[in-house]
C-alpha cells in the first residue's frame, strides 16, 4: 500500500479548493495558517493551540487572525483598482463593511484600522449599530451607510453626525422615512445626505434567494422612487440624493445572477440621473460569495472569484453610464462576508468516541440457539465477491427479523446481543469486500455511513457554528494535526449539548458536489488530545450564536503574525457559568443561598456530613465562576 502523505491529506479535505491560500498542511502534518495568503511565513495551528492552552486559554477556543482581514481588504481593493484601470473608469471604489456580519468590538476596530488606507467605511442596519459606528469611525474619507428600519432618533442622530465631519448617508428604504429626514433637515438647518434603496425585479439564487425580488423586505418600488424624487424636487433637495443602493442577497453562488442585478440596478441609476439627480455613489450591496466547499456548484460555493466580480461591477456600470452620457459614479460594495469569513477558526478537542461495533471474542453459536443466529453466522462465513450483493440484503433482513422477534418475546436479550455483534462483524467484512468493487459502490457508501463512529467534541454547534444547524451551511471541518497519517475512521461530529440536532454530519466531498455524511478521522491514540478545527467561521456565526443548554461564548484570541513568530493581541475570555445564568435572570447570590439552605436541611436530617457540605459548596461556587464547557478531562 502506498504511504500516506501530506499531499493526500490536503486533497482529501480539499484545502487547496476552499483555503484560498490562507491554509495548508506543513511538513509536520499540522495545519498552518498563512495570513498573507501564502506570501510569507505561516503559523502552525496545532503548535499555536497547545501554546495558548499552556497560557491558560481554554478549549474550545476561537482564534482570529487580523492579518487575514488585512489581506481580504487589500484583495478586494486591488481587484477593483485593476478593473477600474483596465476599463478607464472615472470613478473610485469605496468598500463598506456591514457590521451586522460580525459586530465584535476588537474585530470592528481592526477593520477600521486596517481599512484606513483604503477608505473602508461601515454600514449599520439598526440604532444600536449606528451608535457603535459613530463612536468608532472618525475617517471623513470613509462612508457611513445607514440602512434598516429608522425612527426619528435614528435619523436625527445620523444627520447630526454630519456636523462632526462624518460622511453619513441615510438610505431611504421605506417612503415613510423620507418625511422624517426632511423634518430633521429643517430642525437642524442642514442639507441631508440621502440614499435611495430600490427593490430589484431580478431574483437572486442560493440559500437567500427569497430575500430579493419585488417582494423583498426592504427597498422602494419603481413608483415609490418616482414619488420620492418628486418630493425632493418640491423641497429643492434633489441635489441631496447622493447614493443609489440595491442589494441582491447574501452569498450569491452564480455570477450570472450578479450580472443581471447589476444591469437592472445600473439602469435605475441612469434613469434617476436623467430625472435630474446628480448621484455620486452607486452602492451594489453585498452578495459577494465565499467558497466554503471548493465545489463551485453549490450554494456554499461560488463559480467566480473576486477579480471577476470586480470586473463585472465596473464594466456593467460603465457601459450603461457611457450609453447615457453620464459621469461614472463612485462604486460602493457591502461585501462583509468576503472580508471576514476566512479570518477565524474554531478549535475544539475530542472528549470521546462511540463505535457501533466493539468486538471481543467471536460469539459462539450452538445448536440450541435460534435459527436466526445460524443464518447470520452463515452470512459471515460465506460472503464473497460473487455473492456480496445478495448477502448484504440478507444481512439487513436478518437484522430486521431480529428486532421483530425480540419485540414479540421470541428472542432473549442475550440472543439479541449476540445477533447484534455478529451483524456488525459481518457488516465490516462486507465493507472490506466491496470497497474496491466499483459495481458495489452504493453498498460501500451505505455501509460507510452505517458503520460511522461518533466523535464527541467539546463545543456547541448552536453557539459556535449555528448555520450548520439552522440552514445546513457547509463549513470546512478537519483535524489540525496527524495529517501525515491516513485517517482510519469515518465519523460524525457530536457536540456536548443534549440536543440530537447538535451534530455535524454534512462534510465537504471533493469527489462529488454533494456533501458526504461522514468525515475521515483518526483513531484516538490516548497519547495526546485530538484537535479538530472548523474553518471560515468569521461571518455571522459568533453573533448568531445561541445559548442552547447554556453553553456560552468560547475563549477568543486575536493572533498577529510577526517576522519570527506571532503575538497575542487580545484574549477575550468566554462566558462563565455565572454570566450565562444571569442572561436568563438567575443571580449568583440567590442560587448560592438556595443551595446553602438545602445543605443545612440535609445536615440537620443527618443525610450529609459537614465535610461533604463544605466540599459540595466549594464545587458549587467554583462551578459558577468556571467555563461553561468541559474542563480538566485528563
Amino acid at each position: 500500500m502506498e504511504e500516506w502523505s501530506v499531499q493526500k491529506s490536503s486533497e482529501l479535505y480539499g484545502i487547496e479548493k476552499w483555503g484560498s491560500g490562507y491554509f495548508a498542511i506543513n511538513k509536520k502534518g499540522h495545519m498552518s495558517v498563512y495570513p498573507r495568503r501564502g506570501n510569507g511565513p505561516g503559523i502552525d495551528l496545532h503548535q499555536l493551540t497547545n501554546e495558548l492552552i499552556a497560557r491558560g486559554v481554554r478549549s474550545p477556543m476561537l482564534i482570529r487572525f487580523p492579518d487575514i482581514i488585512q489581506s481580504r481588504i487589500e484583495l478586494l481593493s486591488n481587484c477593483f483598482a485593476k478593473a477600474i484601470s483596465d476599463c478607464g473608469y472615472q470613478g473610485r471604489y469605496l468598500g463598506v463593511y456591514p457590521i451586522k456580519v460580525n459586530q465584535q468590538r476588537h474585530l470592528v476596530e481592526d477593520i477600521i484600522r486596517l481599512g484606513m488606507d483604503h477608505s473602508l467605511g461601515l454600514e449599520c442596519g439598526s440604532k444600536p449599530e449606528l451608535l457603535i459606528v459613530l463612536s468608532l469611525m472618525s475617517n471623513s474619507n470613509a462612508l457611513i451607510i445607514c440602512n434598516g428600519f429608522k425612527d426619528h432618533e435614528y435619523i436625527e442622530t445620523a444627520m447630526l453626525s454630519q456636523k462632526l465631519g462624518r460622511n453619513t448617508i441615510v438610505v431611504v428604504e421605506r417612503m415613510e422615512e423620507l418625511p422624517i429626514i426632511l423634518e430633521a433637515a429643517k430642525k437642524f438647518n442642514a442639507r441631508p445626505k440621502i440614499g435611495f434603496r430600490s427593490k430589484l425585479g431580478t431574483k437572486s439564487s442560493g440559500k437567500w434567494k427569497d430575500s430579493s425580488g419585488s417582494a423583498s423586505k426592504f427597498g422602494l418600488t419603481p413608483s415609490e422612487i418616482v414619488k420620492c424624487v418628486n418630493i425632493l424636487k418640491s423641497n429643492e433637495l434633489l441635489d441631496c440624493l447622493e447614493l443609489f443602493h440595491f442589494h441582491i442577497g447574501s452569498q450569491i453562488p452564480d455570477i450570472q445572477v450578479i450580472k443581471s442585478a447589476l444591469k437592472e440596478g445600473a439602469r435605475f441609476f441612469s434613469e434617476l440621473n436623467l430625472m435630474g439627480a446628480k448621484i455620486k455613489y452607486i452602492d451594489v450591496g453585498g452578495g459577494l460569495g465565499v467558497d466554503y466547499d471548493g465545489s463551485g456548484t453549490t450554494y456554499s460555493s461560488t463559480n467566480y472569484d473576486e477579480q471577476e466580480y470586480a470586473n463585472d461591477v465596473v464594466a456593467m456600470v460603465q457601459a450603461i453610464c457611457d450609453e447615457k452620457g453620464l459621469s461614472h459614479p463612485h462604486i460602493v460594495t457591502e461585501a462583509g462576508r468576503s472580508l471576514v469569513a476566512h479570518h477565524s477558526v474554531l478549535i475544539f478537542d475530542v472528549v470521546g468516541k462511540n463505535s457501533m461495533a466493539q468486538f471481543g471474542e467471536f460469539p459462539p453459536v450452538s445448536k440450541k440457539d435460534h435459527k436466526i443466529l445460524h443464518q447470520i453466522k452463515d452470512i459471515f462465513e460465506n460472503v464473497s465477491t460473487s455473492n456480496v450483493n445478495e448477502f448484504y440484503h440478507d444481512l439487513l433482513e436478518v437484522r430486521n427479523d431480529c428486532i421483530q422477534l425480540f419485540t414479540y418475546g421470541v428472542l432473549s436479550l442475550e440472543e439479541r446481543a449476540k445477533v447484534e455483534e455478529l451483524f456488525w462483524r459481518t457488516a465490516y467484512r462486507i465493507k472490506d469486500i466491496v470497497k474496491d468493487l466499483s459495481e458495489n459502490e452504493e453498498i460501500y457508501l451505505s455501509l460507510q455511513q452505517l458503520l460511522s463512529e461518533t466523535y464527541f467534541c467539546n463545543f456547541s454547534v448552536f453557539q459556535s457554528a449555528p448555520d450548520f444547524w439552522a440552514i445546513e451551511q457547509i463549513f470546512p471541518v478537519m483535524p489540525i494535526h496527524r495529517l501525515t497519517e491516513q485517517p482510519d475512521c469515518q465519523g460524525k461530529i457530536a457536540d456536548i449539548t443534549c440536543d440530537s440536532d447538535g451534530v455535524i454530519e454534512s462534510f465537504i466531498d471533493m469527489a462529488s458536489s454533494e456533501p458526504r455524511k461522514t468525515l475521515p478521522l483518526h483513531n484516538l491514540n490516548g497519547k495526546e488530545p485530538y484537535f479538530i478545527g472548523i474553518f471560515l467561521l468569521g461571518a455571522y456565526q459568533e453573533i448568531l450564536g445561541d445559548l442552547h443548554n447554556l453553553f456560552g461564548d468560547t475563549d477568543a484570541v486575536h493572533v498577529t503574525l510577526l517576522p519570527n513568530g506571532y503575538q497575542v493581541d487580545h484574549l477575550v475570555e468566554g462566558d462563565s457559568v455565572e454570566e450565562v445564568l444571569s442572561y436568563v435572570e438567575y443571580r449568583k447570590s440567590e442560587i448560592i443561598d438556595s443551595m446553602r439552605r438545602s445543605c443545612e436541611k440535609s445536615l440537620i436530617e443527618g443525610n450529609i456530613s459537614q465535610p461533604e457540605v463544605k466540599l459540595l459548596m466549594k464545587n458549587f461556587e467554583a462551578g459558577l465562576t468556571g467555563y461553561t464547557y468541559l474542563e480538566d478531562l485528563e
